[in-house]
């Protein structure tokens, strides 16, 4: 479980973050919505240890963020929404690049497989010359290299076609609901959050989001 007790962040005199406390249990798809600024970015920072917070705990599975950090980074994959991939590289050479960088050995058919299993079938071909959707594929498989079971996704599928969309979606669910790993990710695309979510974070003060999830029967939890 992931529990998240008072948290706050501020930047200088702006308060971002106020006073959350919630909890999200294994196998949850969690989708965070708000407007521009409103604090979603910053908390997908916080919970992947990129980012202190001013105040407040959270523990994942009992491990402590403030007490053991590098334990925590094992369990967790962080997509955020900038690519980071290296563009003259092949799919293979990414694959086996940042594979050198993980905390755990994988073979090139691991790899392979990982990336099929997420419809990205190109292998040899330079990264360039790739799609959006199929860039967007290998950056996250770039992300579960490791295997983590706490996946945090700022804007997994901006800016691609919708069956990449699907795709993606499609193997997000496989992994939460056959592997129950706990996926937290930021959108804008209401029909992908209502589709796929099991519950949202309203996060902000501004309700347009939160009226529209209602209006769609979407169980949702504002801050």
């Amino acid at each position: 479980m992931l529990s998240v007790q008072n948290l706050r962040k501020s930047y200088k005199k702006n308060v971002v973050i106020d006073q959350l406390s919630v909890d999200i249990n294994p196998g949850d798809i969690v989708g965070l919505v708000g407007e521009n600024g409103a604090g979603k970015s910053s908390l997908l920072r916080i919970l992947s240890t990129l980012s202190k917070p001013d105040k407040g705990t959270i523990t994942w599975n009992n491990i402590s963020y403030e007490k053991e950090i590098k334990k925590l980074r094992r369990e967790i994959g962080f997509v955020p929404q900038e690519i980071s991939i290296w563009e003259d590289f092949t799919v293979e050479e990414n694959m086996k690049f940042f594979e050198k960088l993980s905390w755990v050995n994988r073979s090139q058919s691991d790899l392979r497989e990982l990336c099929l299993d997420m419809k990205l079938s190109k292998w040899k071909e330079p990264v360039h010359t790739l799609s959006g959707g199929m860039k967007r594929k290998l950056n996250m498989a770039i992300s579960f290299i490791h295997d983590p079971n706490l996946l945090l996704l700022d804007e997994p599928t901006v800016g691609i076609d919708l069956k990449s969309k699907k795709e993606i979606g499609e193997y997000l669910y496989k992994q939460s609901k056959e592997h129950q790993k706990t996926i937290i990710y930021t959108s804008h695309d209401m029909d992908e959050i209502t589709s796929l979510c099991d519950w949202v974070i309203c996060i902000g003060k501004d309700s347009f989001y939160e009226n529209l999830l209602k209006s769609r029967g979407q169980a949702i939890f504002s801050i």
